[in-house]
């Protein structure tokens, strides 16, 4: 019997693939613009850790997680036989799914990064790795340990499909959508007319804030929104300026 693996898989795949497309069109084309950076040369040489150590870390995660999503899929009969057709959901249901999908991955992400700061533990073993990076590659957005891999990403990851109930094409748009805007967030840079850093609040300024010292405690929301940060107090108000010998910096109350 012939299956229709395709679709179910798509999921597992497709988030990836946008991942690096977008990333080497940051790193490439974009990253050059020195006019555009959040950061200085001399910034960025604090780093602790090498573009090739966080490649490899990244491509580890990523393996890892493809690993996980395509034996959840193996496991909860996500393999369908060929020829089998669902009824496309309405445009209504499937705003909704995505919203759930959004805010169930929203919560989760800003609660277990709050945890691996605050928890002393988890942060000196655990969390401290993903800043090692004080300015932020756009491919190193999944640079991190396996544990906040897993315990951050795929458990929120499995939580927000299963309880969204979106179908394998709709998941693996949401988070492909997801793959693009976690780059975004991780590449250091400030394009004044892009629509996410204009309207909205969890942008690469607000999260190149939270790799900097003075907003390490602050700014926690992963993801889409800000809404956890804003609602427990926790988010960290800046302005965004541009520096005297260019590109743009950020200042906050703590810096008055």
């Amino acid at each position: 019997m012939a299956f229709a693996m395709s679709e179910e898989l798509l999921p597992v795949f497709a988030p990836i693939i946008v991942y690096w497309i977008v990333a080497v069109i940051y790193e490439v084309a974009l990253c050059p613009m020195e006019h555009y950076r959040l950061f200085t040369k001399e910034e960025e040489t604090q780093n602790l850790a090498t573009r090739r150590q966080v490649l490899v870390v990244v491509l580890i995660n990523q393996a890892t997680q493809m690993g996980v999503a395509t034996l959840m899929n193996f496991v909860s009969g996500g393999l369908v036989p060929a020829g089998t057709t669902a009824q496309s959901p309405s445009l209504v249901r499937t705003v909704g799914q995505m919203v759930v999908a959004m805010l169930i991955l929203d919560c989760w992400a800003y609660f277990w990064h709050r945890w691996t700061h605050e928890n002393k533990f988890l942060y000196k073993h655990v969390h401290s790795m993903h800043h090692r990076l004080i300015v932020p590659y756009s491919y190193g957005a999944q640079y991190q340990h396996p544990v906040d891999t897993f315990g951050g990403e795929v458990v929120g990851v499995l939580m927000a499909t299963l309880v969204s109930g979106m179908s394998p094409r709709m998941t693996a748009v949401f988070f492909s959508l997801l793959s693009l805007k976690t780059v975004e967030d991780h590449c250091a840079m400030w394009f004044p007319n892009h629509p996410i850093h204009r309207w909205m609040t969890n942008n690469s300024a607000f999260h190149f804030l939270h790799q900097q010292h003075v907003g390490i405690k602050c700014n926690y929301s992963n993801h889409y929104l800000a809404t956890w940060d804003l609602l427990l107090g926790t988010y960290l108000p800046f302005s965004v300026e541009p520096r005297k010998d260019g590109g743009y910096q950020l200042r906050t109350a703590k810096d008055e």
